[in-house]
């Protein structure tokens, strides 16, 4: 009798937690599914950005892996990176942040930092928007060799542009741009990256010149042992004033229309250019903020600031792209001329002096990364 008893309740407990354990399973496989939903959205912390992003925080958390998302908040992180360095060479100045929308589709960025101590002015932008493309833009993208259907023509793009124009003449001015580009048309989504980063000193530096180079040519070499080579070919020959017969500064990297290997290695590359930015310029800043300098050489930065001006509003694709774009937003197209410019008439530099070695070096771009350390000596 004990023994059945013993027996019967043995049962009841083993048919009672087996229920517990299926209910148990059960509502841990509606928990597991629950938790893989929430974690598959990527936790945004806007405290790295300038502002808060252009797209809405709850479009790029369930987008993790879309190429569109990526870029945003990789731009987005450079912005605020290169700023908070600006700022920190020029401690008493901040930059002004205005975030602005765009009634076509998707808005930007813009920081501007103006009469500092070490910057005259400084603007970093980025910019991510939507629409369609103008047949202006259609027509200088099917220039390039970019084979675009006909009519109406959505197009998607995010970039980050900047523009540094120093106080002192002897820190060179930079400017840097990484955009990536999407285009819909009947045959599907065409998508590229583009962007580069060059330097232009008032003064030539032939060591500033080599640790600029250097650095972006150890970026490329990490993807690429051909892109630098490339690229800053594409460079001298893209940043050249023709009706001066000159180059805007000592170059650095340019391309354009990439799209292979892979979106996913193109834009490891695109970030790894964009990275290099503060380490290929700020030690230049800090190497030469502080040089004395008399009028002379304050002039001779304005003339070639206004050199900087006729490039960009002549011929430079970005700005143009910028103009023909419907509901363009000027104030940060044009953030990129400097404060103050100047032109003389039929100006030319005497030969064997700062400013005539500077404009031979402008006319016969070098290779600086091979520049050897007699050439170096000769021209520091």
């Amino acid at each position: 009798m004990i023994f059945k008893v013993i027996v019967k309740n043995c049962c009841v407990v083993y048919h009672q937690r087996k229920r517990e354990f299926c209910k148990l399973r059960k509502y841990g496989t509606i928990f597991t599914g629950a938790l893989a939903i929430f974690t598959s959205k990527q936790t945004i912390n806007t405290e790295e950005f300038m502002a808060l992003p252009i797209t809405s925080l709850e479009h790029l958390s369930s987008q993790p892996n879309d190429m569109k998302t990526k870029m945003e908040l990789m731009i987005l992180k450079v912005q605020k990176e290169f700023c908070d360095a600006l700022e920190k060479e020029d401690d008493c100045s901040k930059f002004l942040v205005d975030r602005w929308q765009r009634k076509e589709g998707g808005g930007g960025i813009t920081c501007v930092l103006q009469d500092g101590q070490v910057f005259e002015k400084a603007g970093v932008n980025i910019s991510v928007v939507s629409g369609t493309l103008p047949a202006a833009a259609v027509a200088q993208m099917r220039s390039r060799g970019r084979k675009l259907g006909e009519g109406q023509l959505p197009f998607f793009a995010a970039g980050i542009s900047a523009v540094i124009h120093p106080v002192n003449p002897m820190v060179p001015t930079i400017h840097f741009n990484y955009r990536y580009f999407e285009v819909r048309d009947d045959e599907g989504t065409q998508w590229w990256f583009g962007g580069g980063t060059d330097l232009t000193p008032y003064y030539l530096n032939a060591a500033d010149a080599v640790h600029f180079h250097q650095t972006l040519k150890n970026a490329c070499d990490k993807h690429d042992k051909t892109y630098y080579g490339k690229f800053k070919k594409w460079c001298d020959d893209y940043f050249h004033i023709p009706h001066r017969g000159e180059r805007r500064g000592v170059g650095g990297i340019f391309f354009d229309d990439l799209d292979s290997p892979g979106s996913e290695e193109c834009f490891e590359f695109v970030t790894e250019c964009a990275n290099s930015v503060i380490p290929s310029y700020i030690p230049l800043v800090q190497r030469h903020k502080t040089a004395k300098y008399t009028n002379v050489e304050r002039e001779w930065q304005l003339l070639r600031r206004g050199r900087y001006v006729e490039f960009n509003l002549i011929y430079d694709r970005g700005t143009k792209f910028g103009l023909y774009t419907p509901g363009a937003r000027y104030e940060s197209i044009l953030m990129s001329l400097p404060l103050h410019a100047r032109w003389e008439y039929m100006h030319v530099p005497k030969e064997n002096t700062p400013e005539g070695e500077l404009l031979a070096v402008l006319r016969n771009p070098k290779d600086w990364v091979e520049y050897s350390c007699e050439d170096e000596n000769k021209t520091s």
